[in-house]
């Protein structure tokens, strides 16, 4: 019998094809709420990534920034490098969120006009959604968590097909019908084939986000809209 081990790791990097579904035309739409994330000085793993929210609000997940007083994060967004202050901060054991503020005024109209509502309704099994970052979006479904071995904290309930080396951390998760942000992606699960052997081939099987029902708490209420 074939035996299975699985993983935890942070998705870290630059989105890659998830594969099996195909970007939609109008998928491309999303990328402007796309944004990348870097430290001061620069991480040598490449920018996280995050969404724009609109009124100078960016939401990604905590471990891509760290603690914001150390790491000193600026967002490039519409070509521009900004810096960021923070709102409010999570941390990747709790709520892998953190809350960011750039200066509104610096951006382009088309920019200050646009908001990105989160979603009302929770994810379901089979829902295709859109992964979004500056350079492309790819296509993907939600998946049931009873699909992944029980070795997962049934807490990361909410997730989505890997069939790709794709690393995302704060990528958003879109609702392919309405548009709207279904949660930021957070980390990613993977089993090896020998248990035995750490440097067998890892296989992605998921990635978890945060939830919309989650964002939404963690957003203060003076900066919901």
């Amino acid at each position: 019998m074939v035996r299975f081990t699985i993983g935890l790791v942070f998705a870290t990097a630059a989105l890659a094809s998830l594969g099996f579904a195909h970007a939609q035309p109008t998928d491309d739409s999303l990328r402007i709420y796309a944004v990348d994330i870097w430290h001061d000085p620069p991480q040598s793993w490449g920018p996280g990534r995050g969404v724009y929210l609109g009124k100078g609000l960016v939401l990604t997940a905590a471990h891509v920034v760290g603690s914001v007083a150390r790491s000193k994060p600026s967002v490039r967004i519409a070509g521009m490098d900004l810096p960021a202050k923070a709102i409010k901060e999570g941390n990747v054991e709790n709520v892998d969120l953190t809350l960011l503020s750039i200066d509104e005024q610096k951006l382009p109209i088309y920019l200050q006009m646009r908001r990105m509502p989160l979603c009302e309704k929770n994810p379901w099994p089979g829902e295709p959604v859109i992964v979004a970052i500056p350079e492309e979006t790819a296509r993907s479904r939600i998946i049931s968590p009873l699909a992944l071995p029980f070795s997962v904290p049934r807490k990361f309930s909410t997730l989505i097909s890997d069939v790709a080396k794709s690393r995302n951390s704060g990528s958003g998760v879109f609702d392919a019908g309405n548009k709207c942000l279904l949660g930021i992606v957070s980390r990613k699960f993977f089993v090896r084939p020998n248990r035995g052997d750490a440097e067998s081939e890892e296989k992605d099987i998921a990635k978890y986000f945060v939830p919309a029902s989650t964002i939404r708490i963690f957003m203060p209420s003076e900066y919901r809209f």
